[in-house]
């Protein structure tokens, strides 16, 4: 009878190790862009640099909504041309920034 306490005891201690959730580990940055407030803006305001940096990494993708914040970073909802949709981040230069 002691064994198959034991046994029970082991087991049920062990289920607790699997539903534990490992660290995520990031640099921050991303989540520093997302929390800052973003401004709806109409598309033709998108800077033209933005455009072309979301030409040349995206091509194809149409722009339905766009954002910007204090920084000039760009906040960018497109749909893509498989038909999905996606948000992508640009600074005033039209370099992407990297979630």
């Amino acid at each position: 009878m002691k064994n198959i306490v034991y046994a029970t005891a082991i087991a049920l201690g062990s289920l607790s190790t699997i539903s534990a959730n490992p660290p995520i580990f990031h640099d921050g940055i991303m989540e520093l862009v997302i929390a800052q407030e973003f401004t709806e803006i109409a598309v033709k305001d998108v800077p033209t640099a933005v455009l072309e940096g979301l030409e040349k990494d995206h091509m194809g993708a149409t722009i339905q909504k766009a954002y910007v914040n204090e920084e000039l970073e760009y906040k960018l909802e497109v749909a893509l041309e498989d038909g999905s949709t996606s948000t992508f981040y640009f600074d005033a230069d039209g370099n992407p920034i990297d979630m």
